[in-house]
């Protein structure tokens, strides 16, 4: 047995349609479309290529295909560049490539918990965040050089 299929010993193939409840422990590979609940402390992979309709709860999640639905993973998610995310997304890590798709509502942070009481949530399109030209930093005090003088 190879070591990607111990690391993904759950696989749906490309051709395979599921609708329903799936849990399982260690890793998933979805590489055909599902509608449903996926829930699991492994790691979740949603395939080029592949569809998820509905919500994911893992570990790890990384997407590189469609989903339309919430994510929650407990420690990270990765979205890849041929990424479309259209759903909102709770984790402790997020990774997002160029040319990924988010819509919806993120909360990163310690355990990927919302914000509590008076911490406030500031949401922007991606895209507007990404395509603004850096700023020099203006929070800084600035040093005044002073000028030397020498005793003759």
């Amino acid at each position: 047995m190879s070591d990607q299929n111990t690391e993904f010993p759950t696989i749906l193939g490309a051709d395979a349609v599921f609708k329903g409840e799936i849990r399982f422990e260690k890793g998933m590979k979805l590489l055909g479309k599902f509608e449903g609940q996926i829930n699991s402390e492994g790691q979740l992979v949603v395939g080029d290529g592949a569809s998820l309709t509905g919500d994911a709860k893992a570990s790890v999640v990384r997407i590189e295909g469609q989903v339309k639905g919430n994510i929650s993973a407990g420690s990270k998610v990765q979205l890849s560049a041929s990424a479309r995310l259209e759903g909102d997304l709770q984790t402790q890590r997020l990774e997002v490539a160029e040319g990924a798709v988010l819509i919806g509502r993120c909360v990163v942070g310690v355990n990927g918990q919302a914000p509590r009481g008076g911490e406030k949530i500031v949401t922007r399109p991606v895209e507007s965040v990404m395509s603004q030209p850096q700023k020099p930093r203006t929070d800084t005090t600035p040093s005044t050089p002073v000028a030397a003088t020498a005793k003759k």
